[in-house]
């Protein structure tokens, strides 16, 4: 196989390429924390005490517990929604049958009673 001029300069696959010269072993500090409007000084988790991990579990529970209560209440109140509509939808159609049929008889009586009246009218007349 032939090799160009142009690839002299691409290393080869056994070859090993120097990086960049390590930086300092030591870890950088952690970012300070700020915890309802009051800055921490930067520490390893590792160094907290027990009252601040009580505190620290409290504040994840209560936020995450918020979380869920919010999203609860956007599908509870789209299940209501959901389900009222459905229920008023039976109630309407309920009602409108209740209204046609009394409406039914109603006319039905009102014809009744107006042609009994009409042939009355008419057999007085003779």
């Amino acid at each position: 196989m032939s090799s160009s001029t142009s690839d002299a300069g691409i290393p080869l696959l056994t070859e090993i390429i120097p990086g960049p010269a390590p930086a300092e072993t030591r870890r950088p500090a952690p970012p300070a924390v700020k915890e309802e409007g009051v800055v921490l000084a930067p520490r390893a988790a590792n160094v907290l005490d027990e009252d601040e991990w009580n505190r620290l579990e409290r504040e994840i529970r209560e936020r995450v517990l918020q979380q869920i209560i919010e999203r609860v209440d956007l599908v509870l109140e789209q299940r209501v929604r959901d389900s009222l509509a459905d229920v008023l939808q039976t109630a309407v159609e309920g009602l409108a049958s209740d209204i046609r049929s009394g409406l039914h008889v109603s006319i039905r009586d009102a014809v009744t009673r107006a042609v009994t009246q009409e042939i009355a009218r008419l057999k007085s007349e003779e």
